[in-house]
């Protein structure tokens, strides 16, 4: 009876470990999703219009991301799909970060960028792209991507297989979340007068 029990137990954690494993965007049953206070559906529900303000536009003064998922665009509820425009300022980097949910798929359309992702093994792999050049970023690893021209901005599109691929951004996730001065000045062999300085100019300003 006990081999028993520890067998099925075994089988149940196993399944969830596969069912982890496989995790992305849940199937729909149907075509597409509706919102439940929709009265009317036609074209305009599946039209996303939030990057025209990209035609003709300055750049801006700071890395800045318009993104097209789920939360912007409701229709992509259910779709495995999503978008974002990164427009780089001459000098701007994108942080280190990770999408939790998602590979990225990243076009640029104008400009250079130095572009690179770090693997499980912690081999860094970097690239200079070109306006043209397309690079993957494989799904949760940390990657990044810098805009190295001082005197020309850069556009570049990103296309993500999950309506809500996640960003988890390091710098901010580590020193903005209220994580404790002592365990981030040991986790980094420093001290906490570095860590209070890396807090304060993250932190929002007024």
């Amino acid at each position: 009876m006990a081999s028993t029990l520890k067998f099925l137990a075994l089988l149940v954690v196993s399944s969830a470990i596969v069912q982890i494993a496989m995790a992305g965007d849940p199937d729909i049953l149907s075509d597409f999703v509706i919102p439940p206070n929709m009265i009317t559906l036609n074209g305009t529900f599946f039209t996303f219009n939030g990057m025209r303000v990209l035609n003709d536009a300055a750049p801006p003064t700071a890395f800045k991301v318009l993104k097209a998922s789920m939360t912007e665009f409701a229709a992509l509820f259910g779709q495995s799909v999503s978008y974002a425009a990164l427009q780089f300022p001459a000098g701007s980097p994108n942080p280190p970060h990770t999408h939790p949910r998602s590979a990225e798929l990243l076009f640029l359309a104008r400009g250079s960028l130095q572009v690179g992702f770090v693997d499980t093994t912690n081999k860094l792999f970097t690239q200079t792209l070109e306006a043209g050049d397309l690079f993957v970023f494989p799904k949760g690893l940390v990657h990044f991507q810098y805009n190295a021209d001082a005197q020309n901005s850069a556009l570049a599109i990103s296309a993500f297989g999950s309506a809500n691929a996640g960003t988890v951004s390091l710098p901010n996730t580590l020193f903005t979340t209220g994580i404790d001065d002592n365990i981030l000045a040991k986790s980094f062999k420093t001290d906490v007068a570095t860590i209070q300085a890396l807090k304060a100019g993250l932190a929002p300003k007024p």
